[in-house]
């Protein structure tokens, strides 16, 4: 596992910047004006179904748990694969958003017989966010 040699590597002000931008992209794509509305629509929720929901803190900390290995994971491996540049950072955001993210949520949906329309708004989530992520760190690399 000589990747994880890089981790001592990363730029953790581009890793920081990767999560944030992560977290302002979610927040506006599922804003009710840009996709939320479609996407509430698409698992049959209402905004104040979402407002009410229960869990509080324990639905943003797994989350934002998740969003920050991800980048951090996309850190250590652009650093490994010497892809340092923001192009470079870019396309490999992007490959791995469409071939893991994108593909989980069509396997995952697919047999869960959601709405297509699920599948398309969170995959093209991951796959901006992503992709954005790479940008950043394949810069800052």
């Amino acid at each position: 596992m000589d990747w994880l040699s890089h981790i001592s590597q990363i730029n953790w002000l581009a890793v920081l910047l990767a999560f944030i931008s992560s977290m302002v992209i979610g927040f506006v794509w599922y804003m009710p004006a840009v996709l939320g509305r479609r996407w509430m629509a698409a698992i049959g929720k209402t905004e104040d179904d979402l407002k009410n929901i229960e869990g509080g803190a324990g639905i943003w900390v797994p989350m934002m748990l998740a969003s920050a290995l991800t980048s951090i994971l996309l850190a250590v491996l652009i650093s490994a694969l010497e892809l340092n540049t923001v192009l470079a950072g870019g396309l490999f955001g992007l490959i791995l958003a469409v071939v893991f993210r994108a593909g989980g949520h069509v396997i995952h949906n697919g047999f869960a017989g959601r709405p297509s329309a699920v599948t398309v708004i969170d995959s093209g989530h991951d796959i901006v966010a992503m992709t954005v992520a790479g940008l950043i760190i394949g810069a800052m690399q």
